[in-house]
């Protein structure tokens, strides 16, 4: 089930908070795993919206795996995130006020897979070295990481 999907049926495009779970996963040399958007072009965070009845953290795992192929062994929670920073229009015209709960995830195991229907690459990089388009709810939350990375 999707429940965002099965709103958006009934209530059009309108702005709705959307509750969801994103992973910051870094690896061994401390490159944070990015996968380039479809819906945007830009690069994110593996992450997405609340099913009914689901935790964060398993929201977490559950798009951390389906979007990367990755199994989180262990999460960390980094930050919850909401406010204006956090509204969001989709290029489809969505609109959405994000409450987002990070998790970090250094512990995990599995092969990257790519999701067709999502993404179009999915790449490690350093974290000097980010590339330009950053999805914009993803931004702050990166941005966060960085500054609490080079303390």
């Amino acid at each position: 089930m999707n429940y965002i999907m099965e709103l958006r049926k009934i209530v059009g495009s309108i702005p709705l908070i959307m509750v969801g779970a994103c992973v910051i996963v870094f690896n061994k040399n401390k490159e944070i795993l990015l996968q380039l958007r479809k819906d945007n072009n830009c690069w994110g965070l593996a992450g997405g919206s609340l099913e009914l009845g689901e935790s964060l953290e398993e929201a977490a795992k559950r798009e951390l795996y389906e979007e990367t192929g990755l199994i989180a062994n262990k999460l960390e929670l980094f930050n919850v995130y909401s406010g204006e920073e956090f509204y969001y229009k989709y290029p489809h015209g969505d609109e959405v006020y994000n409450v987002v709960s990070a998790y970090i995830c250094d512990d995990y195991e599995g092969e990257i897979k790519i999701d067709e229907g999502e993404s179009q690459a999915m790449s490690f990089f350093e974290l000097h070295d980010l590339p330009q388009n950053i999805s914009p709810p993803d931004l702050p939350i990166i941005r966060e990481f960085i500054n609490r990375s080079s303390l």
